[in-house]
């Protein structure tokens, strides 16, 4: 029986079948080279085909599987990648025929995310997907843990090493969902902060490799690692952006997408996957170049409808125009959105197009603000801080009998805030939105002030 070698290789034969007929089995090797180069592995030989359906104890047929064998001989490889998400028994009879370990789509892409991950979350997050997705393949090749323990001082109570190490694992899992819960809490802490002081979240999505890091150190002058690779980044990032004068929004960089993305990592990365459920905004960065842009366009969208983000408003950012074959006026048409749909054509890289983006997100987050000025009585004091604390306040008049006038501007939903909690009636307090208070017809006519309600003022 085959044992597994403890050391690894990054000499790797690739498999990829077309399945049931499928027609893009070449645009999908692509992107499947592109991951094993991200993963750091050297392609030394491709082995595909095609098949009615899956072979259930090789995945591939016998034939098939003797050219695989033959091409790991030749080029002396040290692994064989499955571009399709293997069982556990597929698994462990094609490393026994082959000689040399296997590894599917889903190992795979849990491989690059556990060299990617740099935060504790992160790192957290690929470990718990790792386990999961190891706890189903303990029945592999690993001849070892089918034994029971034995010798002196070793033997238990007929516990097989497979059971032990079931154990052991469901045991680390439950472990590191304690410990993710924990992180969960916290940035649960820091988006209901957010809520409270009227900062909305715009989180960027899209397939692997479209640009989003760019347009993310574009946008907030960040220095986010970018490459031209998939999974370039991993760890999620925010950055305050400013859009006006006491409006910001929070950026968030989130993880791209791919096909057929493994269920283990989705669940894993549920925390993160949040900072997108619950935006404001999703910008949706597409590259335009790509010539499977439908098709990763519907991809990105299954996953945001997996996660419960369907309903979030979202704009299709058409990134990299500057690689396009050709530039017109009638190329920009042809991206636009659908109906009702925002769209823009922009590079990240170079900068063109990104100066409408901006402006229309300000003009977006910016509709819902109070401008103007305020009188308040000389006992809300406090408020008079807590205004000139968030930067609210631009200018500010001595009225009559002592009142505080001031031109203020922030979100709507704050101003109405702040005045309740001090105990004023915030349309009486606003006295107009002229740039002196004398020049509005309320001023002029009865100087109105702020009352507390119920006092009779």
């Amino acid at each position: 029986m085959f044992e597994r070698p403890q050391t690894g290789g990054d000499r790797a034969v690739l498999v990829a079948m077309a399945i049931g007929g499928a027609t893009d089995l070449e645009v999908q090797l692509q992107e499947f080279e592109e991951l094993v180069r991200s993963a750091g592995a050297e392609v030394v030989a491709v082995e595909s085909g095609s098949r009615h359906r899956p072979d259930s104890r090789l995945f591939v047929g016998s034939g098939k599987a003797d050219a695989i064998r033959d091409q790991v001989a030749v080029h002396g490889a040290d692994l064989v990648i499955f571009n399709h998400e293997l069982s556990p028994s597929q698994e462990r009879n094609l490393e026994q025929h082959l000689q040399c370990r296997v590894l599917d789509r889903a190992g795979l892409i849990l491989d690059i995310f556990a060299q990617r991950a740099r935060s504790h979350e992160g790192k957290l997050q690929v470990e718990l997907a790792q386990l999961r997705h190891m706890s189903t393949r303990l029945v592999r090749g690993w001849t070892h843990l089918e034994r029971q323990k034995g010798g002196i001082g070793l033997r238990g109570p007929g516990e097989t090493q497979l059971e032990t190490d079931r154990r052991l694992l469901a045991a680390r899992i439950k472990h590191i969902e304690r410990r993710l819960e924990k992180v969960e809490r916290t940035r649960e802490q820091g988006r209901q902060a957010r809520l409270r002081n009227e900062v909305p979240t715009v989180s960027l999505v899209g397939y692997t490799n479209a640009g989003k890091s760019t347009l993310f150190n574009r946008l907030t002058d960040s220095d986010v690692y970018q490459a031209d690779q998939l999974f370039a980044t991993l760890d999620p990032t925010l950055r305050r952006l400013d859009l006006a004068p006491h409006q910001s929004v929070i950026l968030a960089d989130t993880v791209g997408f791919v096909r057929d993305l493994p269920h283990e990592l989705v669940a894993a990365f549920k925390a993160t996957l949040t900072e997108t459920r619950e935006a404001a905004l999703l910008l949706h960065v597409i590259d335009a170049a790509d010539p499977e842009r439908e098709r990763h366009i519907a991809q990105v969208e299954d996953v945001l409808a997996e996660i419960g983000a369907e309903d979030v408003p979202c704009w299709r950012i058409y990134n990299k125009i500057d690689t396009l074959p050709e530039r017109d006026d009638a190329a920009a048409e042809r991206f636009a959105g659908g109906e009702g749909e925002e769209a823009f054509w922009l590079s990240a890289q170079t900068g063109e197009g990104v100066e409408r983006l901006y402006q229309r997100l300000a003009e977006s987050f910016t509709e819902s603000m109070r401008r103007g000025w305020v009188e308040v009585p000389p006992s809300a004091g406090r408020l008079r801080g807590r205004l000139y604390d968030e930067n609210a306040v631009e200018a500010e008049q001595t009225g009559d009998e002592g009142a505080i006038r001031l031109r203020v501007q922030l979100p709507e939903r704050r101003f109405q805030d702040l005045f309740r909690e001090a105990g004023l009636d915030p349309e009486t307090a606003f006295v107009g939105p002229g740039e002196d208070p004398g020049d509005t017809e309320d001023a002029q006519a009865a100087g109105a002030r702020a009352s507390v309600p119920g006092s009779g003022a």
